[in-house]
């Protein structure tokens, strides 16, 4: 048999198998051959990989990626990290039904805006190319595009609720009987069509971008329990996935939403995947209550089959000025995330209004003086908020003051303080000691100094702070713990917010300092697995498979380090710029359906302009789909 390529000498990976030494032959986009001395003279290319792992290209499974593809469906900043197949539609949110377009509602704006923070004309523009209106004609769409990595979709809960009920009505009330019946056909219909899964949202960061609706959240919270019960029955009966994220501060009410996993109560488990095991630097106990949960849902007496998906990294965020996912969480900063990106001027006003004023230093200084119930909470690391309000946390990325950039809020703060009182700090410019006196010779504490960075630069700043996922130890027990799942990536959201696309090589980093053992266990997490969970056809490497297929140095992995390797972009596709990663030396290939996507530092030419990945139909247990030809081809 002659190959297309030829890898010679490569450990590989697969499937969780004790790793092994082997020789990998592609032809046609399968893997046709391993073993060893695969003969070289059958071969169209030869890639010698001695000392490189193989394994099966990798799953990102929490991305928001439905609108990038219709601009950039080779996915560049996830293929360059190995990986092939990304889960969409997640958070309630995607494009299943079209536009939905009506009654001057604009659906993909008024719900992406805030909750991925993206500019309204990056959303207005990606809309605008839509030209489906059912969920079979949007599955159809996918398969026509010129894919990068394969795709999994889902049946996106807010837009299903404005499907059935019209935009307005679906963030006013609870929806009529038909309207729910409607609801239940329609996701009925999209899991036999081989959608994956249905997803809801009940997170308090997730706030509609259009007026009179901009205080209200996206329509998916606005669900009641029987209609999240009706629903996932019906991912229940197809025997499909729910993705969900919980409503973090009614812990009561988590804990009944996510039983209807269980299958004592319900008679049949229910596949759920939930965000986030996060270890939140302000409130410590978060990580403990959800590991009890998982805990306790999938024990014998309730035999749930629940996965909280895993980060592994530090949740670093970036804020553009006020502008932040996290800020949405606190009245007094959602206030300002309320105004159009590009609306300064309304900022202005709200941050000049005696009364907002009042309630800002009330909110920045709650906890940090006196001695009261706040401050205990701050102390014990209990706060209500997952919001980070510490200065010495808060370092600044970006600024029209140049050198202000790299300098913590608090190093900052105490300079001003040094002006004022006539202490000359080190490297004072001239440009500064203006804008000191121009601006902050007002300032008496940091809540008047937060005020005034952002009444002074408004989104001009960007600064970061890592909200959870400081002690990389604890990041690493949580990856590896096997009743959650790692993906929690958001890839493709938050545009100048976040970076994770390379956190399935984080993972692999960290799985690595426990041997190849620990790297055999991670590997199959981050692709077997979550096939598996998603029910498709990818994931492993046997003789046979469809051949995505990546190679890792492992000696570059262990030098990698994803935090210093975050850089700011400007996508062209986009016309806006973008927080990405590069790890460009730690994965020297990535195969995707035999193809190469990924070579040495640079993409191959054809990524993104010839379909490469597919969409990946999912086989539910219990769905028509099974034996359906469209899942043939997919495979």
């Amino acid at each position: 048999m002659k190959f297309d390529t030829l890898i010679q000498n490569a450990r590989v990976f697969n499937n969780g198998e004790p790793p092994v030494t082997e020789d990998i032959g592609i032809k046609d986009g399968r893997i046709v051959a391993r073993g060893h001395r695969l003969p070289v003279d059958l071969a169209t290319d030869v890639i010698d990989a001695t000392g490189l792992w193989a394994m099966p290209g990798l799953f990102d499974i929490h991305t928001h990626y439905d609108l990038e593809l219709e601009v950039a469906p080779g996915l560049p900043e996830s293929t360059r990290h190995g990986t092939t197949t990304v889960v969409i539609s997640n958070c309630s949110l995607g494009l299943a039904f079209g536009s939905q377009r009506k009654d001057s509602y604009d659906p993909i704006v008024d719900c992406y805006a805030r909750v991925e923070n993206m500019p309204k004309s990056v959303l207005k523009a990606c809309a605008d190319r839509v030209d489906w209106s059912t969920s079979a004609d949007y599955l159809t769409h996918l398969e026509g595009l010129n894919l990068g990595p394969n795709v999994v979709t889902m049946i996106p809960h807010s837009m299903l609720r404005i499907e059935a009920m019209g935009f307005a009505a679906s963030v006013e009330r609870d929806p009529t009987q038909a309207e729910l019946d409607t609801m239940s056909q329609l996701l009925r219909d999209g899991l036999t069509q081989g959608f994956a899964g249905f997803s809801t949202d009940a997170l308090p960061f997730h706030y509609l971008a259009n007026q009179p609706n901009c205080h209200k959240t996206i329509p998916t919270q606005f669900a009641k329990y029987g209609e999240i019960k009706r629903l996932t029955q019906e991912v229940r009966n197809a025997g499909a996935v729910w993705q969900a994220t919980p409503p973090k501060d009614r812990p009561l009410e988590v804990f009944k939403t996510f039983l209807l996993s269980s299958g004592r109560l319900h008679g049949k488990p229910l596949k759920t995947t939930v965000v986030a095991a996060l270890d939140v630097a302000s409130n410590r106990n978060i990580i403990k209550l959800t590991r009890l949960l998982t805990k306790l849902i999938n024990s014998r007496f309730f035999r749930g089959d629940f996965y909280m998906q895993a980060l592994g990294a530090p949740f670093k965020t970036w804020s553009d000025g006020a502008v932040t996912p996290l800020a949405e969480e606190i009245p007094e900063l959602r206030a300002l995330n309320e105004t159009d990106l590009e609306d300064v001027a309304a900022r202005q006003k709200i941050l000049r209004d005696p009364d907002y004023i009042k309630q800002f230093r009330a909110m920045w200084l709650k906890g940090k003086t006196g001695f009261n119930l706040a401050r205990l909470k701050r102390w014990l690391r209990l706060e209500d908020y997952a919001f980070d309000r510490d200065f010495r946390n808060m370092t600044v990325d970006v600024c029209p003051l140049a050198t202000w950039q790299g300098q913590t809020f608090q190093a900052l703060f105490e300079r001003v303080l040094e002006i004022k009182r006539g202490v000359e700090p080190r490297a004072l410019t001239a440009e500064e000691q203006s804008l000191v006196e121009q601006d902050f010779y007002w300032v008496s504490d940091e809540a008047d100094f937060m005020l005034q960075v952002l009444r002074s630069f408004d989104t001009k700043i960007s600064w970061y702070t890592i909200t959870a996922n400081r002690d990389m130890k604890t990041v690493r027990r949580l990856l590896m713990d096997p009743t959650l799942l790692p993906g929690f990536n958001d890839s493709g959201a938050h545009l100048t917010n976040m970076a994770f696309y390379d956190v399935n090589l984080r993972s692999l980093k960290l799985a690595a300092e426990g041997g190849e053992q620990d790297v055999s266990y991670m590997v199959k997490r981050l692709t077997k697995d979550a096939a598996d969970v998603f029910n498709v056809e990818r994931g492993t490497i046997y003789t046979g498979d469809i051949a995505d297929l990546i190679l890792v140095d492992p000696k570059q992995l262990v030098d990698y380090d994803g935090e210093a390797n975050v850089v700011r972009v400007f996508r062209d596709e986009f016309q806006h710029p973008q927080l990405v990663n590069r790890s460009d030396e730690v994965v020297p290939y990535v195969f995707i359906r035999g193809h190469t996507a990924w070579r040495g530092t640079e993409f191959a030419p054809e990524l993104g302009h010839i379909q490469l990945g597919q969409l990946l139909r999912a086989r539910h247990s219990n769905s028509e789909l099974s034996t359906d030809a469209t899942q043939v081809k997919a495979a």
